[in-house]
């Protein structure tokens, strides 16, 4: 069963874990990642997820969301689910999210990494993704339009854009 360590407001491990499937204890917090990967057109790999998870079945994300389990580090779940997910390969243990976002009972690492792949090369994790695909920025924000989407704030989407463009705040 897969465990998820517990924090504190600010960012300190308790030493508490519990399971996937259970309720954040009130005044704890845990921590899940994204990856938004772009190439160097300035699009962003998107994945659609199965029509069987739980969750926003059948809807286009970023490229990479998971939660980081017990034990590691938020660059080191980044990773992992990157290549969970699509078989891409990714050293972001030098690297610091781009943003974090807080939600109720946790923290939203967000990485943005520029590579440029070739979706051919793309080996998804067919229990998770459905299918993949670059889009635009207008695409992406076209998609949410459509509740075709998991439902970002557009300002998210428009965020993740505008730091790729700027240096230091992802890899290269």
């Amino acid at each position: 069963m897969e465990k998820w360590d517990l924090y504190t407001k600010d960012r300190i491990r308790t030493g508490n874990t519990i399971n996937k499937n259970e309720e954040v204890p009130e005044g704890f917090y845990r921590t899940v990642v994204h990856v938004s990967i772009f190439n160097s057109k300035g699009e962003m790999l998107i994945q659609q997820r199965q029509e069987d998870k739980k969750l926003w079945p059948n809807l286009w994300d970023v490229s990479v969301g998971g939660s980081v389990i017990a034990g590691e580090t938020s660059s080191e779940a980044a990773s992992r689910e990157t290549m969970e997910e699509l078989g891409i390969e990714l050293d972001l243990s030098e690297v610091r999210p781009a943003f974090t976002i807080n939600f109720h009972g946790g923290f939203d690492d967000c990485y943005l990494v520029e590579k440029d792949v070739d979706i051919k090369d793309v080996t998804i994790a067919l229990r998770e993704v459905k299918a993949v695909r670059w889009a635009t920025k207008e695409e992406i924000l076209d998609l949410i339009e459509k509740d075709e989407f998991i439902a970002y704030h557009r300002a998210k989407i428009e965020l993740m854009f505008f730091l790729r463009d700027h240096e230091g705040t992802h890899l290269k």
